[in-house]
């Protein structure tokens, strides 16, 4: 029986009101935190992972991270002496831009530099980007991790996986059953800007040239002190360049 072209009624009943009342609780959250702790981070994160992310939380479950709409959180924290929610803290708000959290703690300054100058984990670039290095595929048989380590070491590559090189632009094809390369293949050249079809061969042959990082901006202590932790006008415009969908994700999360 065919389906009925009438105009039918739809009601908007369940429609999700998240985005204010995350705000709101965005808003209240920051406000108790400025409270609580001693002092308040602004970082920024490089190559974005949930993951990781949540791990960074958990490491640090005895403090507090605020990731979400700079915008929102500025207005709590204050953006002038006269609505600032504690002395000096409206200082701390100019460094809230781009993709950036603020991470609340009553642990020490050098503690908390300490950490997170170690805390770096490597993981698979995503399209946009830039190449830490070069990756040349030799010419011959391909091996699974091309050419990266010793074909000894290595294992050669799945001929199921030929056509979907072929794909993402390597000139391979099948010579009794194995994929080979006629010449050599280069995948990318360091300090160019990655591509989709060149993050997914990199993948695939096992290359990761992306590391999460957590940079330090800049803090604020109850004494009322904003100190900035390196060039944060360079960190914030880098920032500003990552895609806001981490924003939103993380957002969501809290």
């Amino acid at each position: 029986m065919p389906k009925s072209k009438r105009s039918r009624v739809v009601s908007l009943t369940q429609t999700d009101k998240k985005g204010r009342e995350g705000k709101e609780q965005l808003y209240t959250q920051a406000k108790e935190c400025v409270e609580k702790y001693q002092y308040a981070w602004v970082f920024s994160v490089e190559n974005m992972r949930n993951t990781y992310l949540k791990q960074v939380r958990s490491e640090w479950k005895d403090s507090r991270i605020l990731f979400g709409r700079t915008k929102v959180m500025a207005k709590a924290l204050g953006t002038t002496p006269e609505d600032e929610a504690a002395d000096g803290l409206f200082k701390l708000t100019k460094y809230l831009a781009g993709n950036v959290g603020i991470l609340f703690t009553d642990h020490p300054a050098d503690v908390v530099k300490d950490w997170f100058e170690s805390y770096v984990k490597t993981d698979f670039a995503r399209a946009g980007v830039v190449a830490t290095r070069d990756f040349v595929v030799p010419a011959g048989q391909i091996y699974s991790r091309g050419g990266d380590i010793p074909a000894d070491d290595d294992v050669v590559m799945a001929n199921t996986l030929e056509p979907t090189l072929r794909q993402l632009g390597m000139p391979t094809r099948l010579k009794n059953g194995i994929v080979t390369l006629d010449n050599e293949y280069q995948v990318c050249k360091e300090g160019e800007t990655l591509s989709g079809h060149q993050t997914r061969l990199l993948k695939m042959f096992g290359v990761a040239m992306a590391d999460f990082k957590v940079k330090l901006v800049a803090y604020w202590s109850k004494t009322g002190e904003v100190t900035e932790v390196e060039d944060s006008t360079a960190v914030v415009a880098e920032s500003a360049h990552t895609t806001s969908i981490h924003c939103h994700l993380i957002s969501n999360s809290l």
